[in-house]
C-alpha cells in the first residue's frame, strides 16, 4: 500500500491559518477553553481539505465526527505531530489530508508541545485491514527524522506528496 496515492495537492495546506492570538493575555491563552478553540479551528481547516477530496460528505458532520474523536483522546502524538483520524460513514472511501504549521499550534498533544505536522485520516468503519496498513506506513514516515524534516521543508504540495510516495 502506498499512502501517497491518497493525497492530492488540494488536500494539502502548507501553512495553517490557525495561529495563537498573541494579543491575548498569557492567562487566557493558557486556558483549556482557548486551547480547544485552537484545536477546533485546526480541525475545521483540515476538514475543508478532506472535503476537497470529493470523497467526504457533509462538512459539518465531518467536523463534528473529528471533534468527537478528539474528545475521546488527543491525536497529538507528540514530537510536533498530530494524526487526527476518525472512522465515519460520512466518507465513501479512505481519504487523507496534510497540513503544516511552521510556528506550531497548541493541539493538546501528549508531550504538551505545539504541533507542526498534521496528517488526517478518515475512513469508513468497515475497512479495518486498509486502515491498519495505512497506520503502519504513516508510522514509518513519522519515525524517520529525515522524512519529517522533508515535510517541514517542503516548498510545495508536490514535495509533500513525494515524501509520502517514497514509502514502499
Amino acid at each position: 500500500m502506498n499512502i501517497g496515492r491518497y493525497l492530492r495537492a488540494a488536500q494539502i495546506k502548507l501553512e495553517l491559518e490557525t495561529r495563537p492570538d498573541l494579543a491575548l493575555e498569557e492567562e487566557v491563552r493558557a486556558t483549556e477553553r482557548y486551547r480547544w478553540e485552537l484545536k477546533e479551528s485546526v480541525l475545521r481547516e483540515i476538514g475543508a481539505l478532506l472535503i476537497a477530496s470529493g470523497r467526504a460528505g457533509n462538512p459539518n458532520k465531518l467536523h463534528t465526527d473529528l471533534l468527537n474523536r478528539e474528545r475521546k483522546a488527543t491525536t497529538g502524538i507528540g514530537q510536533g505531530i498530530a494524526i487526527p483520524h476518525v472512522r465515519t460513514m460520512n466518507v465513501k472511501s479512505m481519504v487523507m489530508a496534510f497540513a503544516r504549521s511552521t510556528s506550531g499550534v497548541e493541539f493538546l498533544a501528549l508531550d504538551g508541545k505545539p504541533v507542526h505536522l498534521f496528517l488526517a485520516v478518515v475512513a469508513p468503519p468497515y475497512d479495518d485491514a486498509q486502515y491498519l496498513k495505512f497506520y503502519r506506513e504513516m508510522a514509518s514516515i513519522f519515525m524517520d527524522p529525515a522524512r519529517v524534516r522533508e515535510l517541514m521543508d517542503a516548498q510545495d504540495e508536490h514535495e509533500v506528496i513525494k515524501v509520502f510516495r517514497s514509502v514502499a
